[in-house]
């Protein structure tokens, strides 16, 4: 071997384009395989994201632990904050790996929270007030969150992929749960459907920004083509907002629920949902940390983090 081609063959276009072939090849990228440095960033910001979002994702639904109605409510919705907590170690465990190149571990993931470079989903910084709010996360956010996540069950980063397999198993139970809570309500008396009105009329637009801008003339950012690209998913923003109206719109309708957009139609044309745009500068200020209960979850958040330094330094020094 001639030296130029050794040297050709340690270029970082080389590598690159070794690197695609595997991933077109369907192999999986492990946490020790050389990768671009574009594909490990779009890797720590989506898992990072998705991790802080399970944690943060719990918090609203802790709010209805005492609250909820019966013993057998309660043991359900304490189940599935326990549950979320253990989706968003495991996914930062997996942002970790990816972390070691730049130095950096856990607790700077935790710094970048509480800093708000870090964000976490729209949904977990609105309030919940009844317990139709606690049904409708469980069943239409959670519902979001697999249409989300089957999307990337394939993704071309093992780790990822792999904590995805048992993350979504554990979603579908999540979203059985809240449908159970909500076809109760739904069975009831007049206030209680009146209860999952409102609530459905104060979550709708919440939900259709959970997927995102459509497009990056929207946001400015390019994030959803790279993660496309390097397939780590495989459908759009907005593709994956058309699998959930045209799955869910049926199941609230069914309910005798009004869905609170009178745009809201199926365009048999063009074979998709058509929808009034929520406020997406409105998005912009959520995910800013300026939601309703952003401050209130963020403090809490980092008490507890505080609170429970000694567990983490009796850990590291065991």
């Amino acid at each position: 071997m001639s030296s130029l081609t050794y040297i050709d063959q340690e270029s970082e276009s080389y590598k690159l384009a070794k690197f695609m072939e595997r991933i077109e090849a369907g192999e999986k990228i492990e946490a020790d395989d050389w990768m671009p440095e574009e594909y490990r960033i779009a890797l720590i910001k989506l898992i990072s994201m998705h991790g802080i979002s399970e944690i943060m994702g719990a918090l609203p639904e802790k709010e209805w632990v005492p609250k909820a109605p019966t013993l057998r409510r309660k043991l359900g919705i304490m189940a599935k904050v326990q549950d979320e907590m253990g989706h968003g170690q495991l996914l930062l465990r997996v942002a970790e790996d990816l972390l070691k190149p730049y130095g950096k571990n856990r607790d700077d993931l935790m710094k970048d929270l509480f800093s708000g470079k870090l964000k976490f989903h729209n949904v977990f910084h609105m309030k919940t007030y009844t317990w139709a709010d606690a049904g409708l996360i469980a069943w239409l956010v959670d519902g979001a969150a697999i249409i989300t996540q089957t999307n990337m069950l394939n993704a071309s980063y093992g780790p990822y992929a792999r904590a995805l397999q048992r993350i979504c198993a554990e979603e579908v139970f999540h979203a059985q749960h809240g449908e159970a809570i909500i076809l109760a309500l739904a069975e009831g008396t007049d206030e209680q459907r009146e209860m999952i009105q409102d609530a459905l009329n104060r979550w709708w637009d919440a939900l259709l920004m959970f997927f995102g801008p459509a497009s990056k003339e929207t946001t400015g950012s390019s994030k959803q083509d790279v993660t496309i690209q390097y397939k780590i998913r495989t459908k759009t923003n907005e593709q994956l907002r058309q699998d959930f109206l045209s799955k869910y719109i049926p199941r609230i309708l069914s309910l005798g629920l009004t869905i609170p957009d009178p745009n809201l139609h199926y365009d048999e044309q063009n074979e998709k949902w058509n929808y009034t745009q929520p406020d997406w500068n409105e998005f912009k200020k959520i995910i800013k940390n300026e939601g309703p209960r952003s401050k209130a979850r963020l403090n809490l958040r980092k008490i507890s983090y505080e609170n429970n330094a000694w567990v983490r330094e009796a850990l590291s020094n065991a």
